[in-house]
Parts: C-alpha cells; structure tokens; sequence
C-alpha cells in the first residue's frame, strides 16, 4: 500500500533536515496521491530534479520511485524551475519540495527507478 502524499513529503522534509540539508514545501498537491517531483540546489546556480517513476516500473504501483529528470545531469535552476512549471499545467495537484544542498545529496537513493 502506497503512503498517502502528505505524509511521504513531511517525512522526507524531516530527513533532509535531519541530514543538514534545507528542504521546503514549494507547492502543496493532492493530500492523497499528487505526484511529487523533489528539486535539490547545489547552491551553484544548477539544480537536480526528479520526478515520479512511470507506473509499473521497478515496483512503483505498489510504492512511490522517482527518476531522475534532465538524463540525471545538473540543470540550469531556469531550466529546472521552466520544468516544473510545465508539470503544474499539466497537473495542477503535483508536490514541489525543494532541498538545497551544496554536494547533491537527494536521500532518495532507495527510491530510484532502477531502469
């Protein structure tokens, strides 16, 4: 059973910063099931993003994997920022957390697609 998306964020939110990374709500989605997309600054000017796994990947029906946005390479915070305002037109009840980190660190390395 998937966790409801509100309780996903806040506890990521707390890992983060258990970690010593800034991690903020940029965008509150669907309490249920929003998809949430997670933007980390490195603090240089690029960020890192990714968003959710397609269904059926890599066990992401049953619980939630992200793939990294952009081929998995640092974007301009422009280009991340345009990003995710396109998903929002898209799909107005998506998620946005954002962390800043100077080294990338995500914390979602158990929750990678895979593929």
């Amino acid at each position: 059973m998937r966790l409801r998306s509100e309780i996903w964020v806040k506890a990521y939110i707390r890992r983060c910063q258990h970690e010593g990374a800034a991690a903020v709500l940029v965008r509150r989605g669907d309490a249920d099931a929003g998809a949430i997309y997670i933007k980390v600054s490195r603090l240089d000017g690029t960020a890192l993003l990714f968003g959710p796994a397609p269904a059926g990947l890599d066990g992401a029906g049953e619980e939630r994997r992200w793939e990294a946005c952009f081929a998995g390479r640092a974007a301009a915070e422009a280009e991340a920022d345009a990003y995710l305002q396109r998903q929002v037109a898209f799909d107005s009840d998506i998620w946005i957390v954002a962390v800043e980190d100077g080294g990338g660190r995500h914390f979602l390395d158990d929750w990678l697609s895979r593929n």
